[in-house]
């Protein structure tokens, strides 16, 4: 980097209010190494937990609107297809504009659009719970989306310029503690508050979350932004690969024929996008990052990862309650072992880190989710589901030890200045795995007979975890 690159800021309250086009703080030249060091306690604990906070609101405001999609289709009188509308204008939103969310990071300045995100997603939290039907319902959900791109796009990157960079591998280690634990609580919090009142409290529930975090945005490591002006062609085209690449996965099943169409027009406009931004220093689409060996392995590793991943999640509460005839009750207890132990995984993997290079570490957690994977498809439980619980545990292991070392390879990877561009681009990673083993399950499940889908699903997810592991053992750059 050159020392263009190596700047900071005096920080005041003025750069964490006001419009975008506010004027900023002043920028002094710092030397080429103070990106490295953090920020002094006790802003650095104000900054860590308010970034965390942020990440748990998005992440438990997903287990809260799954768990209550039975009871807006009754409460709505809306059909359970119309339902899920909910969650699809959300992911909709998030996968649309990470990117650009990054790209907003780097032009205005990394805290002023994460803190727009929360006060969006906040904002937008209470709009869906006083909204009077389901159309007002889908827009404000899209709204939560918008903020929580910004979120996840930004959450990573400031935790980066929070700590120092001996402690990054820490920092994705409480990262991803955070998002296990809520992935863990969100459904269970769902179901307790849907046990005492209606679903509009379930909205209600993260507001108080994002105030705290609002609080605490003052705190948040102020990065100087960089000049030049923000490409609306892309964004528009970017909108359009994401977008139309999420109707599509949605209208797979029922309309083979306009989600290929779908799928073709994304395709189309990804091309045309990838030749606007090609020569820019500064892509949307983070092809400069992507041209490091060390980061596209890391992306192309998270997609495969969380192919298979998914692919086993949605498959399980199936053989569960299909195959072994468990209640959904039972069916969630034995799931919940495999975020705990994400969570359990976090501290260790930290550690492990410092010790053995990423590419190992990835390799081991991918050969265990694999192992856990492979035996839950293939070992004769004989309608005894007790196995099962270690077996997720394995799992749960695997990935958290494989999702810590490769996001901490990516972020390395990448220069600081381009914190932004690497959070958006693994947030696009995993939604792209994510929406490829649904795909992937959907397709299974309608082509075969429910009876052996499950277990074919979760053998296929291992596959895909396998190859994970494999791409990650060929980094020519193992940090």
């Amino acid at each position: 980097m050159g020392p263009a690159c190596a700047m900071t800021t005096v920080p005041g309250p003025s750069t964490s209010i006001g419009p975008l086009n506010a004027p900023r703080s002043i920028s002094v030249a710092a030397p080429p190494d103070s990106m490295g060091k953090g920020l002094d306690y006790p802003r650095r604990t104000f900054s860590i937990g308010g970034i965390l906070s942020a990440m748990a609101m998005v992440v438990i405001d997903g287990g809260l609107s799954n768990v209550a999609l039975p009871t807006l289709a009754v409460s709505l009188r809306v059909t359970p297809s119309d339902a899920i509308l909910v969650i699809t204008a959300y992911q909709a939103a998030v996968v649309m504009t990470l990117l650009p969310s990054a790209a907003l990071g780097e032009r205005f300045g990394y805290r002023r659009v994460f803190t727009r995100g929360v006060g969006l997603f906040s904002v937008a939290s209470l709009a869906s719970a006083f909204t009077p039907s389901l159309p007002w319902l889908i827009a404000a959900r899209f709204a939560q989306g918008l903020g929580g791109a910004a979120i996840l796009a930004l959450g990573v990157a400031l935790l980066r310029f929070s700590i120092s960079d001996a402690r990054l591998s820490a920092a994705i280690g409480w990262n991803a503690l955070t998002v296990a634990l809520s992935a863990a609580a969100g459904p269970a919090l769902g179901a307790m508050i849907l046990s005492v009142a209606d679903w509009h409290w379930l909205y209600v529930a993260t507001v108080p979350i994002g105030c705290a975090v609002l609080l605490a945005t003052p705190a948040l490591p102020f990065v100087a932004p960089h000049d030049g002006r923000l490409d609306r062609v892309s964004i528009l085209l970017n909108c359009v690969v994401f977008g139309f690449i999420v109707l599509g996965e949605k209208m797979a099943a029922n309309s083979p024929i306009s989600a290929a169409a779908l799928f073709m027009t994304g395709t189309l406009a990804l091309v045309v996008l990838v030749l606007r931004e090609r020569l820019k220093s500064r892509p949307l689409i983070p092809i400069d990052l992507l041209r490091s060996p060390s980061f596209s392995v890391s992306i192309i590793a998270s997609i495969l990862c969380f192919t298979g991943q998914t692919a086993g999640l949605i498959a399980l509460p199936f053989y569960l309650q299909h195959e072994l005839g468990q209640a959904p009750a039972a069916a969630g207890l034995y799931m919940i072992a495999w975020p705990l132990s994400v969570a359990a995984t976090a501290p260790l993997a930290g550690r492990m880190i410092q010790r053995v290079s990423t590419g190992w570490v990835c390799a081991i957690g991918a050969t265990l989710l694999t192992a856990g994977l492979a035996a839950i498809a293939l070992w004769p439980l004989k309608g005894d589901p007790l196995l099962l619980a270690p077996l997720t545990v394995i799992c749960g292991v695997g990935f958290g030890l494989f999702q810590i070392a490769n996001n901490r390879n990516m972020f390395l990877a990448a220069p600081p200045t381009r914190s932004a561009a690497a959070g958006g681009m693994q947030g696009t990673a995993r939604l792209m795995g994510q929406t490829a083993g649904a795909l992937l399950v959907a397709q299974i499940f309608g082509e075969m007979p429910l009876s052996a889908t499950s277990q074919i699903a979760m053998g296929i997810g291992a596959a895909f975890v396998l190859a994970a592991g494999l791409v990650s053992m060929v980094r020519t750059n193992t940090l």
